[in-house]
């Protein structure tokens, strides 16, 4: 604790009021399991079925060999459940369609929907996954969740379906 005020005076020295408010802020935040909270990722999956559902259309393949589409959604953002401050970085799924494609409006509406979500970077990449894997019912998939640096700490996220 004494530590914490020699910062917060030598931080206001060099940045002002707002570092202060962030540290006294972040005094809170390390209590473990009490002042933060993950939503059911069930509920969370619902929600966004009835708000931003994943929609598909017809694929059939014409000749031989594997067909892969890859799409990107780089400007991902979600809310991290511990500090309440946005997360940033970007999704990639990459699949074999089966009899269907994702259409990419509603991927786009889906994506920007994590928003005001509070969730940790892995549930994000389950929620995804699944709600791609339902929606579309590849034949094989690959996610990669990669969020940008955040304290020093940089998350990747991967998951593969039959591949």
């Amino acid at each position: 604790m004494i530590w914490c005020k020699a910062v917060e005076k030598t931080s206001y020295c060099l940045y002002g009021c707002f570092v202060i408010s962030l540290f006294r802020h972040m005094n809170k935040l390390f209590v473990e399991g009490k002042d933060y909270k993950q939503a059911d990722l069930d509920k969370i999956r619902k929600e966004l079925c009835k708000i931003a559902p994943l929609e598909t259309f017809q694929f059939k393949e014409l000749s031989a060999g594997e067909h892969w589409v890859s799409i990107s959604s780089p400007e991902f953002t979600a809310i991290c459940p511990f500090s309440d401050w946005p997360d940033f970085g970007s999704v990639t799924i990459k699949y074999v369609p089966n009899k269907a494609c994702l259409e990419l409006k509603s991927f786009k509406v889906y994506i920007n929907s994590f928003r005001d979500i509070k969730i940790f970077h892995e549930a994000v990449t389950e929620v995804i996954f699944a709600d791609f894997l339902d929606s579309v019912k590849p034949k094989k998939a690959h996610i990669i969740v990669d969020m940008n640096v955040r304290g020093n700490v940089k998350t990747i996220c991967e998951k593969r379906y039959k591949c």
